[in-house]
């Protein structure tokens, strides 16, 4: 472990921060774009989630696949380079169709960097400071989704619409997407200042997907309890991040700029102290010797989670609501590092990559794919109310995260039975 390193894992965060800002821009443009497109709540969430999940997801295991044989760095400027144009030109769509396309390609490029990136920062860190070099890079999260409520709020107003030759009329949520992703060019660049590090203890060439297969097939009921338990969490935030902007502004008539600045704060500050706390937490746990560390954490912050979910948005005011937004944030960030720490430290590392493309498949196709579309389900097909956003949140919260405890209890046995093989078989490589 060096300085070279750390600087890595900067990049890559600078990296995933903007990949967060870029994803989650949409969250304070509910109104005016239901306006200008003329579309529905459901029809704006599939616009948030669905259009980005879909080739997020599908493209995420080829992807992943070729970074585990290929430059790891290269797919990851390349990937940055797709997803900063693809949100400029969600500023220039006139039509549903052709937001959802540009939706998608912002997906697409996004696709490239959690993989390799998971895999070149297990190739940087020893295996007990791994969980918090991935708890840093893993605050990319939230500090993304918090400046990108900051920002939006702050440019929506103070832009005014302007009109320019061939782009015509652009309005300020337009002008907004279009600022906030050409800088993201830049960081593409900036990759291309480190090396390739070398894969661990394995070839180049990768390992055949048989292989992987006959893995998978051998840990299957531990992989499935950890993709869905960690999904079922990631619907739950996603479904509270999706509309809490909004919530605050359709149901306490507060000012889509005091919303954004104030779930902002508290997204970067809370969410980002937390995910590194889970990181840290995993690491102490994994020290002291305890191999099912990892998921033992995630579940502790997931027991937090499920009434802070079920209950941010059922507050009298959207002061108090903004006061329980804090601790869920924390908690609900606490989950991930864990999370991934326990991907990355169980599978072999010339899996690494594909595992982890499998896992975003399926946290995000549940979690980014459908959190926010459940809550606009809810509130179309259920309470045909738009007064009712409120409602529609908590329960989407509350059964998500039911799910994802009794899962995650289920997962923990499993995992430390697993864990203290692969420690064995680890130690028994060294030693040959």
């Amino acid at each position: 472990m060096s300085r070279r390193s750390w600087y890595v894992v900067g990049v890559l965060t600078v990296a995933y921060t903007f990949s967060y800002i870029d994803r989650s821009v949409l969250g304070l443009m509910v109104g005016p774009i239901r306006a200008e497109l003329g579309i529905s709540d459901t029809q704006f969430s599939l616009l948030q989630g669905f259009a980005f999940a879909i080739f997020y997801t599908l493209l995420g295991i080829p992807i992943a696949w070729l970074a585990d044989r290929a430059s790891r760095r290269n797919i990851i400027s390349a990937g940055i380079a797709v997803w900063s144009l693809m949100t400029a030109l969600c500023g220039l769509a006139r039509t549903f169709g052709a937001m959802f396309a540009a939706r998608v390609g912002v997906g697409v490029g996004e696709a490239a960097l959690s993989p390799a990136a998971y895999s070149m920062i297990a190739d940087l860190f020893p295996r007990e400071k791994l969980g918090r070099a991935l708890g840093i890079y893993s605050s990319g999260v939230f500090i993304g989704i918090g400046l990108s409520f900051i920002l939006v709020g702050k440019l929506i107003g103070m832009l005014d619409t302007v009109t320019l030759p061939v782009l015509g009329e652009l309005t300020p949520w337009r002008l907004t997407l279009i600022i906030l992703g050409v800088p993201g060019l830049a960081i593409a660049a900036l990759c291309f200042t480190f090396r390739e590090p070398k894969r661990l203890g394995v070839s180049t060439g990768g390992v055949p997907l048989s292989d992987v297969g006959a893995f998978f097939g051998k840990n299957a009921s531990l992989y499935v309890l950890h993709f869905v338990a960690f999904s079922m969490l990631t619907l739950l935030f996603n479904a509270v991040m999706a509309w809490f902007g909004e919530y605050l502004i359709r149901i306490h008539e507060m000012s889509r700029g005091d919303a954004g600045w104030y779930i902002g704060l508290i997204v970067t500050f809370f969410g980002g102290f937390g995910i590194i706390c889970g990181g840290l937490h995993a690491d102490y746990l994994k020290r002291r010797g305890d191999n099912g560390g990892a998921i033992r954490s995630s579940l502790l912050a997931a027991s937090i989670v499920l009434p802070l979910g079920a209950g941010a948005t059922l507050m009298p005011s959207g002061e108090l609501s903004l006061l329980l937004l804090a601790p869920l944030l924390f908690f609900s960030s606490w989950v991930f590092a864990p999370a991934t720490t326990a991907l990355q430290l169980f599978s072999p590392p010339n899996m690494r990559a594909q595992f982890s493309a499998v896992y975003l498949f399926v946290v995000n196709l549940t979690g980014i794919g459908f959190g926010g579309t459940a809550v606009a389900l809810i509130t179309d097909f259920v309470f045909h109310d738009d007064g009712m956003l409120h409602y529609s949140i908590a329960i989407t919260a509350a059964l998500s995260g039911t799910l994802s405890l009794l899962l995650l209890w289920r997962l923990l046995s499993i995992y430390r039975r697993g864990m203290d093989e692969r420690e064995r078989q680890i130690a028994a490589e060294s030693a040959s």
